[in-house]
């Protein structure tokens, strides 16, 4: 124990520490000994930012995004609910709040106020239960009551920090201080309700009083703590027919943005479905209403919402006739509002039509169809309207400065505001790329003819860099900068340095991409930042891929270059990031906030305390202790390789995360839930049905090939390498994987791993096994891309790599199932499910060279030359060791049950050394092979 007490106390984790009931006084006396000698810990900075957590943390701080609190969970929100807890069916109520997490929900909100309900009781027993479920207790819980009783005992069972919902003066000031001071004593936050002795606030100006009124007795007289406050100015129905009631909205709306800017640091909440109840049976309008409401709401300041989590359409899919007439009445803008919203209401529900129909938008003049369907990603009609609007302008620059450059600004206004995304996006470009298209032979004659050429805002060159094979993102960025109207010269994939600066220098560039996946790539992106340093470059350099990182640009590039190295994140940042680069004005204090930014990142690095490290000797002397002599080691069913030349891509399929579907496209958040995110739902789900359309013309047109190899061979562990035999009697060495081992310093009884400790050592005596695997769902990939861009469709190019890739994946979490039941069988009992399969719920494991546990790249040679990889399936490496094509996995399998995933962090130079002698290379070319894990 005291190991783990030295390691909090050198991290500086700990104010105190002192034992519990399982200590002893030795083991204080042990305690107070470190904590003597430990540095004292610095308490950070008070950060004014409402941190909540159930099981994981949820901090709102300035800028966060909208929080969704899942409404479901009320016994007055949800029949359902309501019922399972009055029958006392908590196990099944629990499913509710699972859905409601799942569906996007980043808090719940429980309440059991029901007439006919002990409240007390069920409010404990269900929060017993959620305790119970991680996948529910890790989102932090709203305890919601009228009955300070129910509260009192909601608190004692949460095991996170909880918003309570709700205290207010309508007691009095005496009532209201006890009840701020018993939540106070438990850490929780508060909602403060607009209500005092007179009842509840219903104007601008009570709801300002109450306010104020609250937040002065909290702050001065309790120290409550500002951002645990949380008030919420009533949201009150609306349209109900009574005059008074037709400003309740826009009231709301001004007390938001009241509070926000004269009670410091609190946050505002609401009950979003409270506007609609007067359209109480008409769902799809109050949903309506509430995407409407929190548009504006949302604008205005408002922080979290109690709402439907997976019930709100996006606020720019609402038809435009409806949502005139729903924010009329919202904003009160017409005295009419409410009937003519009646009657929308009752025609729509008569006729079952949609308002906005294809129709519709097709009679708007020629500019605005254009607007439409860039804004839309609408193809079909493209080449008609620029045959039409061909005749209103004489040239066809000005059609390009004109109406499409204000279509393509609306949609990149719309994706930095967030309110359009990435798949969205893409779209765009399509069309933008088809009426230019369309323009083009127009454009030539203007240009012979002198009339001009469009003008770009700059010319930004992209390449993935030498020995990489990765463009997905690189694709996505220019796809995005392209719709920004930035000239983009690609380059492609495994582009030498050389290549890549010449090529620069011809085009008169403005900025240079570097994107790449794999570890090496690094290495290669300091080496171009080096030659350009050299070759006295100017232009900006920019970095990006999956292994990049703030840290490792600020340390190991951009000191490499002087005319500014600036990381970009993912293709939402990149706009932004050009922009800057490319403005005289923005240009130099941009650059500057770069370079200190970086400096103080290299600054952090070098006085970070870092883990200490020990000599390579010592950790193999503290190697995973395995007990050999009584484990039964199991044999594969065949050894040797095993080929798959045509794997079918409906049995792969099925085993596909589409969490990291989601991903790729930029589109953040967990499958299934993000298909119900109330702003993110609607396009998730275009994009979600569109990837099924292409995926099954793929499997269906058999247009891609899934080959795999996977090969199992008798083994020994050697010190940190493992040796492959021909045969069970070890006569001839066929291949030697070299491992690395883990230098941290660890506690007691912690081990310094390495993979060969998974494996029976040849003193044992024993003999044990290792697979090896290889698999692609790449093959005619790159055919399929050059189709679709022939036809400008950068959406369906960028669909299928990703498509692929995620086949790629599932084709290798398909196969280790098969391993583990049926090749090896070593788990042949096996019975899990696809997604607690895809969270590695199962004996043995899978790493792959590149990844953490054995991040050098340089042994995948080593297996493919094993596999035969490269003249079975078609998998080739490149120089640095990447796959081609690039949808492919390869990796070892491991079956011992204590084989586990680690990270083998920084080594030191003791250990590359080392691993120099034992791969028989220079200590320098171990160094290039290691870059990034190096202590030194």
């Amino acid at each position: 124990m005291a190991g783990y007490i030295k390691d909090f106390l050198d991290q500086t984790f700990l104010n105190m520490v002192g034992g519990c009931c399982g200590t002893t006084a030795d083991h204080i006396h042990r305690f107070a000994k470190l904590a003597a000698t430990a540095k004292v810990r610095q308490i950070p900075p008070k950060t004014h930012e409402l941190r909540l957590s159930g099981l994981e943390p949820l901090t709102v701080f300035k800028g966060s995004n909208f929080i969704n609190i899942g409404e479901r969970t009320n016994v007055s929100g949800s029949k359902k609910f309501a019922r399972l807890i009055r029958e006392e069916k908590y196990e099944e109520a629990l499913s509710v709040a699972r859905q409601q997490v799942e569906n996007g929900a980043q808090m719940i909100d429980i309440s059991m106020d029901e007439a006919m309900l002990d409240a007390e009781k069920a409010m404990v027993n269900f929060l017993n239960m959620v305790a119970s479920d991680p996948d529910v207790a890790r989102v932090p819980i709203m305890i919601d009551s009228s009955k300070f009783s129910v509260i009192r005992s909601g608190l004692k069972c949460i095991q996170g920090k909880p918003i309570v919902n709700s205290i207010s003066l309508k007691e009095g000031e005496d009532a209201f201080r006890e009840h701020a001071a018993y939540l106070q004593k438990f850490g929780a936050a508060t909602v403060i309700m607009a209500f005092d002795e007179e009842g509840q606030a219903t104007t601008l100006d009570r709801r300002i009083a109450i306010a104020r009124r609250a937040y002065n007795i909290l702050t001065k007289e309790l120290n409550f703590p500002q951002e645990d406050i949380i008030f919420d100015p009533n949201i009150l129905t609306i349209a109900t027919g009574i005059e008074e009631h037709n400003n309740y909205a826009v009231e709301f709306l001004h007390a938001i943005k009241w509070i926000k800017e004269n009670l410091p640091f609190t946050r505002v909440s609401g009950g979003i479905s409270n506007l609609s109840f007067s359209f109480r049976g008409n769902d799809p309008l109050r949903e309506t209403m509430h995407s409407a409401f929190l548009y504006h709401a949302i604008q205005a300041g408002l922080d979290m919402g109690i709402v439907n989590a997976g019930a709100l359409p996006l606020y720019d899919e609402i038809p435009v006739t409806l949502l005139k007439l729903v924010e009329d009445v919202i904003l009160n803008r017409r005295k009419d509002g409410t009937e003519r919203l009646l009657a929308y209401a009752d025609q729509v529900a008569g006729t079952g039509k949609k308002a906005d129909t294809e129709a519709q938008w097709r009679q708007l003049p020629v500019n605005e169809r254009l607007r439409h369907a860039l804004i839309k990603g609408i193809t079909e009609y493209i080449d008609t309207d620029i045959d039409e609007i061909m005749s209103q302008y004489d040239t066809a620059l000005k059609i390009i400065e004109g109406p499409l450059m204000d279509g393509m600004n609306m949609v990149g206004d719309l994706f930095g505001a967030g309110k359009m995304f990435l798949p969205q996006v893409v779209k765009s470009a399509r069309v933008m790329k088809k009426a230019v298209a369309r323009l083009t032979p127009r454009l030539e004659a203007e240009k012979a003819a002198m009339k001009g050429i469009p003008q770009n805002q700059g010319r930004i060159l992209l390449a993935t860099v030498k020995g990489d094979v990765h463009d997905i993102g690189k694709n996505i960025v220019g796809v995005v900068l392209a719709c920004n109207n930035y000239q983009i010269i690609d380059l492609g994939v495994m582009v030498p340095a050389e290549k890549i600066l010449i090529a620069a220098k011809e085009q008169h560039v403005d900025i240079i991409g570097l994107s790449g996946l794999i570890t090496p790539s690094l290495e290669e992106m300091t080496h171009v930042a080096r030659e350009m340093e050299r070759l006295k470059f100017t232009v900006p350099l920019l970095i990006g891929g999956a292994t990049t990182s703030d840290i490792h640009t600020a340390v190991k590039i951009e000191p490499q270059y002087s005319h500014g190295v600036i990381h970009v994140k993912d293709a939402s940042k990149a706009v932004g990031v050009v922009t800057n680069l490319l403005s005289k004005e923005a240009k130099p204090e941009y650059t500057e906030s770069v370079r200190k930014k970086y400096a103080d990142l290299r600054d952090q690095y070098d006085k970070k305390g870092d883990y200490s490290y020990i000599p390579l000797s010592e950790a193999r002397k503290n190697k995973l202790k395995v007990d050999w002599e009584n484990y039964q080691i199991p044999k594969p069913h065949f050894l040797g390789n095993k080929y798959f030349f045509d794997y079918p891509l409906e049995e792969i399929r099925p085993f596909i995360d589409w969490t990291f579907f989601f991903h790729a496209w930029k589109m953040n958040g967990r499958y299934p839930a993000i298909l119900s995110d109330p702003v993110k739902g609607p396009e998730a789900h275009k994009l979600f049905d569109e990837a099924q359309e292409l995926l099954d013309a793929v499997t269906e047109k058999k247009m891609i090939l899934a080959r795999g190899v996977i090969g199992f061979y008798p083994c020994n562990a050697v010190g940190d390498d493992v040796e492959i035999y021909n045969d069970d009697n070890r006569t001839k060495v066929l291949q030697t994987f070299r491992f690395l081992r883990n230098q941290q310093k660890k506690a007691p009884g912690q081990p310094n791993l390495n993979l060969a400790d998974f494996v029976a050592p040849k003193e044992s005596g024993f003999v044990d096994y290792m697979g090896g695997f290889a698999v692609t769902a790449g093959l005619g990939v790159e055919e399929w891309v050059g189709v679709y861009e022939k036809e400008l469709d950068d959406y369906n190019a960028i669909m299928i790599k990703i498509l692929a890739d995620r086949l790629a994946e599932a084709f290798a979490e398909m196969m280790h199932q098969r391993v583990r039941k049926e090749f090896w069988g070593y788990a042949s009992a096996e019975q899990i499910d696809i997604p607690s399969m895809i969270r590695e719920e199962y004996q043995g494991i899978r790493p792959a060279p590149g990844y953490p546990a054995c991040p050098e790249h340089s042994e995948k040679r080593v297996l493919f030359d094993l596999l035969e990889a490269d003249q079975q399936i078609g998998i080739h490496l490149t120089e640095n060791y990447a796959m081609f094509p690039g949808a492919s996995v390869s990796g070892f399998y491991f079956s011992h049950p204590q084989a586990q995933y680690f990270n083998l962090g920084r080594i030191s130079k003791d250990q590359v050394i080392d691993y120099a002698r034992r791969k028989n290379i220079s200590v320098e070319r171990a160094e290039k092979l290691l870059n990034t894990n190096l202590n030194y």
